[in-house]
Order: structure tokens, then sequence, then C-alpha cells
């Protein structure tokens, strides 16, 4: 039997069709297209479901079950979408809805849980008992998982890993607070210190990497520059590191995982970003003195950990 996973965002809606082996089979996307009614995303979203199960050439009777990561503060139990500020849902009973368009068995989920459950089923995390995952991304997301459950909090709101605080009174970030770790470790974060950088040092290479245009600049040019030789761009790198690396120690401490992963486009920079990181947190690990220490490592499913783990909340919930 197949299952079906959605991963809802601000800008696309997927929906990938998974076999038993984890691996997805068939996809469909449309646009999420926000601001708009409720209604017509979930119109959306059951015709891309559908469009996917044709495009695995399968009947709808040939789904098992099928998931949604949406944003926003997720009841599981239940199938409500409680609060998701970007999309304008309040108390939107989503699994039930998509049911009645569909026919198909729903269950629900943070699209940050669905993600580090995907990892944890089949990506850095198989294997594990308690792992965690990070998201460097417009923001910093995470899931957590212990005993093999995910960890939401007696609200469906916990988790929110990238806002704990590392610099007091530091930088103002989108959630009201100042100093979050979201502020200083996200890749929108990477593209304003390496802006000011820029703007520092304007003989650095970084300028001529991006065609003199600062507004070209992404969460891969100081990366870039540092390879290059560049100074400023290696600045620019071994900081942000450094704030990545005070985050990750943190929530190492805390939890003690066996697996810590790191996802999003950054994370593409592989050894030249987890090797600094380990070393940084090797001696900030509360545990340093302990054999067992937890693992640090990159994703592996990139934007596919969405949809397996959507697809597989069945295992959690059914």
């Amino acid at each position: 039997m197949y299952k079906l996973g959605i991963d809802l965002g601000g800008t696309n809606i997927v929906a990938g069709v998974v076999d038993e082996n984890f691996n997805i089979v068939a996809t469909a996307k449309r646009k999420t297209n926000c601001p708009r009614p409720a209604d017509e995303i979930l119109d959306d979203m059951a015709a891309v479901a559908l469009e996917a199960v044709e495009a695995a050439g399968l009947k709808k009777e040939d789904i098992e079950a099928a998931g949604v990561g949406s944003p926003g503060a997720i009841d599981p139990a239940n199938g409500v979408v409680c609060f998701a500020g970007n999309l304008g849902f309040h108390n939107l009973a989503m699994a039930e809805m998509l049911k009645e368009r569909t026919g198909f068995d729903f269950y629900l989920e943070n699209d940050a849980n669905a993600a580090a459950y995907g990892e944890y089923i089949a990506g850095a995390g198989k294997g594990t008992n308690n792992f965690m995952m990070i998201t460097l991304g417009t923001g910093v997301g995470g899931g957590i998982i212990i005993d093999g459950k995910l960890y939401s909090g007696s609200n469906y709101a916990g988790a929110e890993l990238g806002h704990v605080v590392i610099s007091m009174d530091g930088e103002m970030c989108s959630c009201g607070r100042q100093g979050c770790w979201e502020a200083y470790a996200s890749a929108t974060a990477l593209i304003r210190q390496t802006k000011q950088a820029m703007i520092k040092y304007p003989e650095s290479i970084m300028w001529k990497l991006c065609g003199n245009d600062i507004n070209a600049v992404n969460g891969l040019t100081a990366f870039e520059a540092m390879r290059q030789g560049d100074s400023a761009g290696k600045a620019v790198v071994d900081k942000y590191i450094y704030y990545i690396a005070v985050g990750i120690a943190n929530n190492i401490n805390i939890f003690q995982p066996d697996v810590i992963c790191i996802g999003g486009g950054v994370s593409k920079e592989g050894d030249n970003l987890i090797i600094p990181i380990k070393e940084f947190v090797n001696g900030d690990n509360f545990a340093r003195n302990i054999d067992k220490k937890a693992e640090i490592k990159t994703a592996t499913l990139g934007n596919d950990a969405g949809i397996i783990g959507a697809a597989y909340l069945c295992n959690l919930y059914k």
C-alpha cells in the first residue's frame, strides 16, 4: 500500500505518493497564492493530492493514509490548525475538510515536525531513538523526537527552537523578541551579515560574486568568497558558524539526542559547516567527558523530508 504526504508552505503546495520503502514515486505541485480564503487553499490541496495519485498510476483505494505538514500550531489529535499566521488559519479543521474533498483519512502535523519525522524514519535520524532536526532557512525551524515520538509541548507550540535568545538585547527577531537564535543563524540573517560586511569592505570579492548588486546577495555568497580566499567572506562565514554552533550546543545540552541534523540550503556546504560546528560544540558540550555524545550531521532528504514525514504521520497518530 502507498501513503500520501502534502507539504504545505507559504509559497507552494507539494503532494507526493510514498511507497513502503519511503521512496516518493510521484509528485504534484501548485502555488499557495497567499493570502486567500482557507477553502480555496484546501481545494488546491485536495486537487494536488489527487493529481499526485494519478501521476503515480494509482487509484484512490491504493492510498492507505494521508498526512499534511502545515505551518503553525497544530493539534494532531483532532487534525486542527490552531493558528497559522502566514496562511490566515485559525482553528481550521484541516484533516476533516480534506477528507471531505478527497476521501482519504488525513493526519496533521507542524511542517517542521513533519520534516524532522521524515529525516527520523528515512534520513539522518534513521535507527535513532532521540533525534533533533534544525532547519536553517528564512527562519530557524526544528523538530524534536524523544523516545520515537514528536515533542510539541502542552499547547502544540513547542520546539520553536529558533526563538531561544542567544544574545540579550541583540538583533530584533520577527517574533518580537531581541536576540533570538533565528535572528543570527537563519539564512536571512546570513544574507544581512554578508551585506553588512560588503559595505564595510568595498574591496571584497563578494561584490563581484553578486554582480556589484548588493540585492543579489544570497546565502552562499560569503561561502563562495571564502573559497576564493576573500578575508571578508571568511570572517562572515566564521561568525555565522559560531552563531549556529552556540544554538546547537544549547540544544544538545538540553536534550542530548543521539543525532542532531542540520537542514536547509546552507547545509549543502557539508563539511565546511559541520566540521567547525563540531569543534565548537565538543568544547561546550556538558557531556564532553562522557563517551556517548550527540552526533552532528547534515540532513539527507532535502525537500523530500516534509512529504515523507507527512505521509507516515499515521504511524504516530493512527
